[in-house]
């Protein structure tokens, strides 16, 4: 088995759980055969005391076919 990797930068409103959630469903769209995601850096956007978007950077790896 050979595995590729790709990294993906995500946001939401929600949280950094649902962030990568959104980096693997969009991934997905494209890419097939996603095995892990591994999460490298996390960081917020702060307007007036309060988190409005959590952003993270993540490295997605996915099996390449034959």
């Amino acid at each position: 088995m050979v595995l590729k990797v790709i990294e993906i930068l995500a946001s939401s409103p929600k949280s950094w759980e649902d962030a990568a959630a959104n980096a693997v469903s969009e991934a997905s769209k494209s890419v097939r055969g996603i095995r892990s995601i591994n999460i490298s850096n996390q960081s917020a956007i702060v307007e007036d005391g309060t988190i409005v978007e959590y952003r993270i950077n993540c490295k997605i790896s996915f099996e390449i076919e034959r």
